[in-house]
């Protein structure tokens, strides 16, 4: 049996598209690998970024051997899908970039707010999603390294009370800014979404590329079904969820993570 899926991020921000993934094809096989030994992602520079994915993607080939990767980082996909592309030339590579489309085509003020990582907020390819399906209009852009540690780090043992404080900052800039739509730039910022949805209020949509992503990597496995896979030992469950560095205080959180969400956890992969 070959692995269908095997998903990529710097830690558990792309767990909620895995798991979108599995509801539209529940038979599907999938693992996920957070390299948390490089977390995170969204601070490096773009070769330290496409340096330690590439790893990353090398170590998934040589466990898995995937029928397709997912990159469920939005700063991976920015800065080094091209590269990785070039270099895994064998598999097929799904990216994740912000849902700027989306927004453009539900927003009613032409007003958008955008929340990611520094090297998503700031890289070219981000203003060129812009100009391709938002030019009409305007774009507020906001980078919350704190936002994403916290959610990587202390939101899946915090209190609601906890969970909303700490959304909302980035849901004040928001709505300063008199957006009516706001994109999850950052895979890690969909485990809030139900937070940063009460924050921000119900004149505002927020919005993520979750759907849009399950949807192209399903279409890219049954384009490639005929394609031959070598075998693996898989010795993985239907989902599983690996990490490639943890204390043992973050070791208690990735298996209560995978406790809530029914998911087994693989342990750490040197």
């Amino acid at each position: 049996m070959a692995l269908d899926f095997a998903f990529l991020d710097s830690g558990t921000g792309g767990i909620p598209y895995m798991l979108s993934l599995h509801e539209k094809l529940p038979d599907a096989s999938c693992v996920y690998l957070g390299d948390t030994k490089h977390f995170p992602y969204g601070e490096k520079s773009g070769e330290e970024v496409t340096a330690c994915a590439s790893s990353a993607i090398q170590k998934i080939i040589d466990l898995w051997n995937p029928k397709a990767i997912v990159v469920a980082c939005n700063t991976i996909s920015v800065t080094a899908l091209d590269s990785l592309r070039g270099r895994f030339q064998n598999i097929p590579i799904i990216g994740t970039v912000p849902a700027i489309k989306v927004a453009a085509e539900i927003t009613k003020n032409k007003k958008i707010g955008l929340l990611a990582t520094t090297a998503t907020v700031n890289h070219p390819y981000c203003q060129k999603l812009i100009q391709n399906f938002a030019s009409d209009c305007k774009v507020s852009m906001r980078a919350d390294p704190k936002l994403i540690d916290f959610v990587e780090k202390e939101y899946f043992n915090a209190s609601e009370e906890e969970r909303l404080k700490a959304v909302s900052e980035a849901a004040d800039f928001f709505k300063k800014e008199g957006c009516d739509t706001v994109i999850l730039g950052c895979t890690h910022f969909t485990h809030i979404a139900d937070e940063m949805q009460k924050a921000c209020g119900s004149e505002i949509k927020v919005v993520d590329s979750r759907d849009g992503v399950a949807n192209q990597a399903i279409r890219k496995i049954h384009e490639e079904s005929g394609r031959c896979k070598g075998d693996k030992d898989l010795s993985v469950d239907n989902l599983t969820f690996f990490v490639t560095k943890a204390s043992e205080s973050e070791l208690a959180e990735y298996k209560t993570l995978c406790e809530n969400l029914n998911i087994p956890f693989g342990g750490v992969i040197l």
